[in-house]
């Protein structure tokens, strides 16, 4: 082989090295944003890659600033030993993934408010949650009775439409309290930051879905690393008030329902995200065997 020939193939093999660990490093960030708070055992046992991969791709992000070492709340910290590592996605890291369209979004709803106020804004988050809620019905539905299952189909739909979804169980002892829904990124993130009013409908079409009222902890748009909403275990039916009238100037959307009870997204969230949810134990609540 020719000495150019030689040179050739190492760079084409170079850059097929450098191809691959851009597409895991991607796999990790993504890793990351769905599962964080994650150590990088759980990264490794999750993605089947080394344990010595898996440091040096985080190591990179956090170079890059794209990831950040979380800090977690004293309340939730292990008294003996010290604990692994676990890593969020950062502001940036988020702010790299948002569309490019999100100052368009701002500055039409910006216009909405100004021509139709607050009902204005309102009635176009419903609108937007209601067609959201419509195309996860099903899904949903197709699981059955039970607000754990219900919320991991959830979550497997809203993934599917790039909000990096998944969910933890909620003990106290070996008692289950509910299920965690996070959501590790949001493709409306600065958009919700500026207009709350699209978190507060979301999380109303969660409790129809659901069938039990659940309650926002923490928001990306309010500085949170993850969306996070508590959904109790017991199974209730929600009471709901169908929409009927339409923002002055605009035609009568889709009737939209509304929940009564569900609590809307805190302007500064101050419940820590923890195994310990702020809903009282029902009777009907599951026990988990020992």
């Amino acid at each position: 082989m020719k000495l150019g020939d030689a040179r050739a193939e190492a760079d084409a093999q170079t850059e097929a090295g450098c191809d691959a660990d851009r597409r895991t490093r991607a796999r990790v960030r993504r890793e990351v944003l769905q599962r964080g708070p994650v150590s990088a055992a759980g990264l490794a046992q999750a993605l089947q890659v080394s344990p010595a991969a898996i440091r040096r791709h985080l190591d990179a992000l956090l170079e890059e600033g794209l990831v950040a070492v979380w800090t977690a709340p004293v309340s939730t910290r292990r008294s003996r030993g010290r604990p692994a590592r676990q890593f969020v996605v950062t502001d940036s890291g988020h702010g790299d993934m948002t569309s490019e369209y999100d100052d368009l979004a701002v500055a039409a709803l910006a216009f909405v408010a100004e021509q139709l106020g607050e009902q204005g804004v309102r009635g176009f988050a419903e609108r937007r949650a209601a067609v959201m809620e419509a195309r996860y019905r099903e899904r949903v539905e197709n699981v059955g009775p039970g607000s754990r299952r219900r919320a991991e189909a959830l979550a497997t739909a809203l993934t599917g439409d790039g909000y990096a979804s998944s969910t933890r169980p909620l003990m106290v002892g070996s008692m289950s309290v509910g299920t965690q829904l996070c959501q590790g990124h949001c493709p409306v993130q600065h958009v919700a930051a500026r207009f709350p009013q699209l978190c507060e409908a979301e999380t109303e079409a969660f409790s129809r879905l659901l069938g039990v009222h659940v309650q926002r902890l923490a928001t990306l748009a309010h500085g949170e690393h993850v969306c996070t909403t508590h959904v109790p275990n017991h199974r209730r039916s929600v009471p709901v008030v169908p929409r009927t009238t339409a923002p002055p100037g605009t035609t009568a959307p889709l009737s939209t329902p509304t929940v009564r009870g569900t609590s809307a997204v805190p302007s500064h969230p101050s419940v820590p995200i923890s195994p310990l949810a702020p809903s009282a134990p029902s009777e009907s609540q599951e026990r988990t065997p020992r």
